[in-house]
């Protein structure tokens, strides 16, 4: 078992080596193995015509990184899932560029229940992470089958997604731009240890002695697209990397899905755009997810219908009747409608805000949780 796991590792490892290629030289050589041990002459009569990846060092080299990778996979118990195995993820098998291996840490079903990828700027506003929140909170609450979130560990919304789905006990999964050897950005090293330890994980197809590399921040968004059934975009500028893979996921026949925002605003200009092209759909909350997709939702008396807003007084109830009726509401224009004091009222919006009512916004600007 050992040597077929370094045998595909190191084939998987290929410069260039995609699953059209792959398919086509296994029949032709007949498995792993044989490719390794085979000379470069033989391999050239085989396949018909020389090749650089035929070069006996260049296999060699594979072969040896591939036994350091099998030590540290099994020292540090990852799993391994090669593209001709049957626990390879099957949505990515729809994506022709998806890797041949893949190295997975945590107990997350990668196959089964409802998929959803997340992603978007990493200068998320309280905006896009309010949003992201009760995307989640919501769906978890309603859909009849398990939910799984994808991300890629950033900063901004990714985090955000990460954050919300462990707090309500969601699997989430985050997709790696480099190996097991270290986590990017450092920050989040305790994010992902609680993703491994809960019911989510780490997900990624470079071996831990890969070092960190730009490009591969672009070419894991493959990954997080090819993985999931629709993808979010909550909050993008005009240019960045959650429209690149809000672009592939398309391409992979992914639902496409993006929050709208006002036109002045730097960080929804991707999200409107992405609308404005049918590149995406419009969403603003569960509802149009759960209807575009099809998701059957729990029964009416499964879903918990808790009382929004207990133990309320008579003045906090006015700033709650206040914030429904105007969808949010400035401090000094408050202190006015409401007739409070503005410390008074100020005491009252922190208190509000720290029982999750109300959320805080900059600018002295408040609306409902």
């Amino acid at each position: 078992m050992t040597e077929e796991l370094t045998y595909q590792i190191a084939f998987a490892s290929i410069r260039g080596m995609n699953r059209l290629m792959a398919d086509e030289l296994l029949a032709r050589v007949g498995d792993e193995r044989r490719f390794f041990e085979a000379s470069q002459s033989q391999l050239g009569a085989v396949m018909g015509a020389p090749n650089r990846i035929f070069d006996d060092r260049y296999r060699a080299e594979l072969v040896e990184r591939a036994r350091r990778e099998v030590e540290f996979v099994r020292n540090h118990s990852v799993k391994t899932l090669y593209f001709r195995s049957p626990d390879y993820p099957r949505r990515l098998t729809e994506a022709e560029d998806a890797p041949l291996m893949l190295y997975s840490l945590g107990p997350a079903d990668l196959t089964a229940g409802h998929m959803l990828a997340i992603v978007g700027t990493r200068h998320a506003t309280p905006y896009g992470c309010d949003f992201v929140r009760r995307l989640i909170e919501e769906l978890h609450e309603r859909l009849a089958n398990p939910l799984t979130i994808v991300s890629g560990l950033a900063f901004g919304i990714d985090a955000a997604a990460h954050d919300a789905a462990l707090k309500c006990g969601v699997p989430t999964v985050g997709v790696l731009a480099h190996g097991f050897q270290t986590i990017y950005p450092a920050q989040h090293r305790s994010m992902a240890a609680s993703m491994v330890r809960g019911s989510g994980g780490l997900l990624t197809e470079y071996g831990h002695e890969a070092p960190i590399h730009k490009g591969n921040f672009v070419a894991r968004n493959r990954i997080v697209a090819g993985l999931c059934d629709c993808l979010v975009v909550a909050e993008s500028a005009s240019k960045g990397g959650a429209l690149i893979t809000a672009d592939l996921a398309s391409g992979y026949s992914r639902d496409v899905f993006a929050l709208p925002g006002r036109i002045s605003d730097r960080y929804s200009a991707g999200c409107n755009a992405l609308i404005a092209s049918n590149t995406a759909g419009l969403i603003t909350g569960a509802d149009d997810l759960i209807r575009a997709m099809g998701w059957p939702e729990k029964d009416a008396a499964e879903v918990a219908q808790p009382s929004l807003f207990e133990n309320l007084s008579e003045e906090e109830q006015a700033i709650i009747d206040y914030l429904t009726e105007h969808g949010e509401g400035q401090i000094n224009v408050m202190t006015v409608a409401l007739n409070r004091n503005i410390g008074r009222l100020m005491g009252q919006l922190i208190d509000m805000e720290f029982r999750k009512l109300i959320l805080s916004y900059p600018g002295g600007k408040y609306r409902l949780a």
